[in-house]
């Protein structure tokens, strides 16, 4: 095994360690990924904290880029030097999800406490999310990567791992938006910003943003909202009918706010649906009369990252970004050495921040 630095979770709660750890090689169908570039997502944020549990010690980090390093048996469609994107979908392919075309819900188990990390007395490190990328190397299922132009920014890159596939997946892939109907994006964040992207590009007619924050609207704006609300508004979806005339054909919830979850069907029109992408904490309840739902044939679907198939999905993002017809530049508020990770994260929990991104 070699060793490698890392950002180890220690404590939920508790500021990350840098320190060292070590990592086995590829095993079969596996393959080592030297990164160069990992964006703090907000789920990272979330399993540090402790909202959805988990084992200790850990490494978070799960929206890299690199380039491949070693490769495991039976990984012929890979070489070594090949520029990667490197994501959380581990799919066994066989599943009856994976099997139908829904990679993200693979149905076969994944173990992190016996993934290829552990502490340098050999005691259990967790590879969270099958990645464990807050680190110099990840050894990660074949499933997980797809490769990236040569000349592709690494840390333009990392972004499409996670923030970008959800948020444009959950338009596109999971509400199946056409075009002329209209979108309201809850939350511009990271996710929130991309699913207006997403909404701009499959042909929306009006896309709303809602926020907290009218800095944020106008951020918003320049991904292609066409309009926003403050959800501190009294009965915010009143002013979205009189805005456009009529509720919207989906809602695309990208934050794990409850709050968010309660006010989200309201903003429907007739036979419109919530597209839940956002996630509380493990053990908070929405409330929702299904009595509405069903009179007027609305729908409430969720969605994990978009419902992306990543070899078909990432090349054609790829492709608009070339193109310049999706941002992801102007995703970037940040970046930042593994050694300030802490503070990363905290000026990420600010709100402010689209993506901060650790540089190795």
């Amino acid at each position: 095994m070699q060793t490698i630095r890392a950002a180890v979770c220690h404590e939920f709660n508790a500021p990350l360690i840098i320190e060292n750890v070590r990592l086995a090689a590829p095993k079969s169908g596996e393959i080592e990924v030297t990164l160069d570039a990992v964006a703090i997502c907000h789920s990272d944020i979330s399993y540090a904290q402790g909202a959805w549990g988990g084992t200790l010690p850990a490494v978070y980090g799960h929206e890299a880029a690199g380039r491949i390093t070693a490769l495991g048996d039976a990984t012929s469609k890979f070489a070594i030097g090949d520029d990667v994107v490197v994501t959380l979908i581990r799919a066994c392919g066989t599943c009856p999800s994976c099997a139908t075309g829904k990679p993200t819900i693979c149905e076969t188990p994944y173990n992190g406490d016996h993934g290829p990390l552990e502490t340098t007395d050999g005691g259990v490190l967790h590879q969270a999310m099958a990645c464990g990328a807050f680190a110099e190397k990840v050894v990660v299922d074949q499933s997980q990567i797809v490769k990236i132009p040569s000349d592709m920014g690494k840390d333009v890159a990392s972004l499409l791992s996670c923030g970008v596939i959800t948020g444009v997946g959950a338009v596109v892939n999971a509400a199946g938006l056409r075009a002329g109907q209209d979108v309201v994006v809850i939350g511009a964040g990271g996710v929130g910003l991309n699913a207006i992207q997403g909404a701009r590009i499959a042909g929306a007619r009006r896309i709303v943003a809602v926020d907290m924050s009218n800095e944020k609207l106008d951020i918003a704006r320049e991904f292609g909202a066409t309009d926003g609300i403050l959800a501190t508004d009294p009965r915010p979806w009143r002013k979205l009918r009189k805005m456009i005339g009529r509720g919207a054909d989906a809602v695309i919830v990208t934050v794990g706010a409850v709050s968010a979850y309660n006010d989200a069907p309201s903003y429907l029109a007739y036979g419109g649906k919530v597209v839940m992408a956002g996630m509380p904490a493990s053990g908070e309840f929405a409330q929702f009369q299904p009595v509405n739902v069903a009179s007027i044939g609305q729908s409430m679907i969720g969605t994990k990252m978009g419902d992306t198939v990543i070899s078909r999905d990432i090349p054609w993002m790829i492709d608009l970004y070339q193109q310049g017809r999706l941002k992801l530049d102007e995703l970037i508020s940040g970046r930042w050495p593994l050694d300030q990770i802490n503070e990363a994260i905290a000026d990420t929990k600010t709100g402010a921040a689209r993506r901060n991104v650790i540089i190795f």
